[in-house]
């Protein structure tokens, strides 16, 4: 007569619930939405610039695209450090900067400026939201050999240029003649990020390398100049950086005219 032994014993799981194994797995699924978090960020830094703007409240708004530059440029530094870089990403990434960087300027600057300019001031607005998603597109699908480079101006520092100048004088333009020089503060950066110009990139500055110790001393000191003075700091921060491609274009071509 056959003995009742009870149920056959299951074979336990490699990493039962609670085990270091599964922590691992979902610690490694948490940082790799640390990045997506930023990115999402930035996109609400954009919505909210946009409803400020549509209020009439341009220095609340102007600020906005401040932090949403800020962190775009964490969420790419925080990617690579944690090797949570995806296609997924880079897309997501594009579309948020599209929201934060094309759409909310456009509008803050018609709201600023172009709006007494009618016609023409929203063809403008929209002139510089269609270079911002060329521009895009191109750094998404474009391989640069070289990294210390973009070619073209960046969508963040063409949103700075607009950004800035309301931050710095907020209290907008109200007549046709006086709106026209708003026009600039869209073409100028529209046409600059989709030219084959090359900007400055600073994703490849080691902070940690050997007689750096320039980097974070420029680092610091534009700290200290945005928390003294944050208006006039940002727009010379911002109207510097677009500079610097001309200066660069004009060293290179007078140092190819000197042999020496």
């Amino acid at each position: 007569m056959p003995l009742d032994v009870g149920p056959e014993p299951q074979p336990a799981s490699a990493n039962p619930p609670g085990r270091p194994g599964e922590r691992r797995r979902g610690l490694r699924r948490g940082v790799s939405l640390l990045p997506s978090l930023f990115t999402v960020g930035n996109m609400f830094c954009g919505y909210a610039c946009v409803a400020h703007a549509m209020r009439g409240e341009l220095e609340t708004a102007a600020p906005f695209i401040g932090i949403a530059i800020v962190l775009d440029m964490l969420d790419g530094r925080i990617a690579r450090l944690t090797g949570t870089t995806s296609a997924f990403g880079r897309e997501f990434d594009s579309l948020a900067d599209v929201i934060s960087f094309g759409m909310a300027p456009a509008l803050l600057m018609f709201r600023w400026g172009l709006e007494p300019l009618g016609r023409l001031g929203w063809a403008a607005g929209f002139v510089f939201v269609s270079a911002g998603a060329i521009r895009l597109a191109r750094f998404n699908i474009q391989a640069s050999s070289d990294k210390r480079y973009f070619v073209g101006m960046p969508i963040p520092a063409a949103a700075a240029i607009p950004a800035a100048t309301v931050y710095v004088y907020p209290y907008g333009l109200h007549d046709y003649m006086s709106a026209l020089p708003a026009l600039a503060l869209m073409l100028v950066p529209a046409v600059l990020m989709v030219s084959t110009i090359r900007f400055r990139s600073f994703k490849t500055i080691d902070l940690e390398a050997r007689r750096s110790y320039k980097v974070p001393l420029a680092v610091a000191a534009c700290f200290f100049a945005i928390t003294t003075y944050p208006r006039w700091a940002l727009v010379v921060l911002a109207y510097s950086y677009l500079a610097s491609a001309f200066v660069g274009l004009a060293w290179t071509r007078l140092r190819r005219r000197d042999p020496a």
